[in-house]
């Protein structure tokens, strides 16, 4: 590689010295080279070969480039924010007046060399048969999760207190649910579903859950309740929603409900303490709506309710966007 580099600026030299001793036109025919161009390279040529190296194309500045401005928010932004995720600091930025979309911000900030995208350890798989949500409500998935022993309060914990999170998230809008209760059985589950129908601003065709006693008799070891169904079961039936339940041991069938979860442990339950059933439920309607108006890569960077509210004007012209 460098031997082609060097020979093909002894070739610009000597086309330089031949148009010095014969004329540029007499060096452009014998060459087969513009004049334009043999003027351009004798216009560099100081006498070394350096001087006739290829120079960058590259534009010293671009209309659309970070002012030092911008610049200095985002360091300053990243400096107190050392642990936040790139979205969740694009949504503080653009509180602060930044206007760059989220791939922007991710680009200047590898170009600043203070954002690192960790390496995928594993690789993109295909959409599986069960994952559906071509539109709102046509499947919810549910699922239940444990209030962390470490965000009770230390007099919860002396009375033995134990609180549960259900969530319902729509596969199509990634619309959230969460309700918290003490209870953590199939008619816990049922007054759930009641709320959920409720709660979301579209019909639901099917609620998708794991195989869990507090949703159904499925795997019961006692035969005479493996065809009972539970009082979870009911309700959805008389709210004429279809039931599914996902492979046993299968959890990824149940995706975005256990990743919206971690995203609770991340960001909602790791710095909070309740004091009380009632404080939790407060405390996660906040969290729920924060969620809920959160901008989301897989909605082109939309929130759910702002999804929704486009679904609702543009109809199903927005799912192929």
């Amino acid at each position: 590689m460098g031997n082609n580099i060097t020979n093909k600026l002894k070739y610009k030299e000597s086309v330089i010295k031949f148009s010095y001793k014969y004329g540029v036109t007499k060096a452009a025919i014998k060459f087969c080279e513009c004049r334009r161009t043999i003027y351009r390279w004798r216009k560099r040529y100081d006498g070394t070969l350096e001087s006739l190296k290829d120079k960058s194309k590259r534009p010293h500045s671009h209309p659309n480039q970070h002012t030092e401005e911008e610049m200095k928010l985002i360091r300053n932004y990243k400096n107190n924010n050392k642990e936040t995720g790139l979205v969740v600091l694009w949504i503080k930025l653009r509180r602060a007046g930044y206007t760059r979309t989220v791939q922007g911000l991710y680009h200047v900030m590898q170009r600043m060399g203070i954002y690192q995208k960790a390496p995928s350890k594993k690789k993109e798989s295909e959409r599986k048969e069960w994952i559906t949500g071509e539109y709102p409500g046509e499947k919810i998935q549910v699922d239940v999760k444990y209030v962390p022993k470490k965000c009770m309060s230390p007099e919860l914990q002396e009375m033995g207190e134990k609180y549960y999170q259900y969530t319902a998230i729509d596969e199509c809008s990634r619309m959230r649910y969460t309700w918290f209760t003490n209870a953590h059985d199939t008619y816990a589950s049922s007054e759930f579903a009641k709320r959920l129908v409720k709660y979301f601003p579209f019909k639901i065709k099917t609620i998708q859950t794991d195989n869990g006693f507090e949703f159904t008799n499925r795997l019961s070891w006692q035969a005479f309740l493996k065809n009972k169904k539970t009082k979870f079961e009911k309700t959805l039936e008389e709210l004429g929603i279809e039931y599914k339940v996902i492979k046993p041991h299968t959890p990824k069938q149940n995706g975005r409900v256990e990743r919206s979860h971690r995203k609770d442990q991340e960001r909602f339950y790791y710095n909070r303490v309740f004091c009380s059933l009632e404080d939790l439920r407060n405390r996660g309607a906040e969290w729920r709506k924060d969620y809920n108006n959160f901008p989301m890569r897989p909605l082109g960077w939309l929130s759910p309710n702002e999804f929704i509210k486009q679904y609702k004007s543009q109809g199903e012209s927005l799912l192929t966007v």
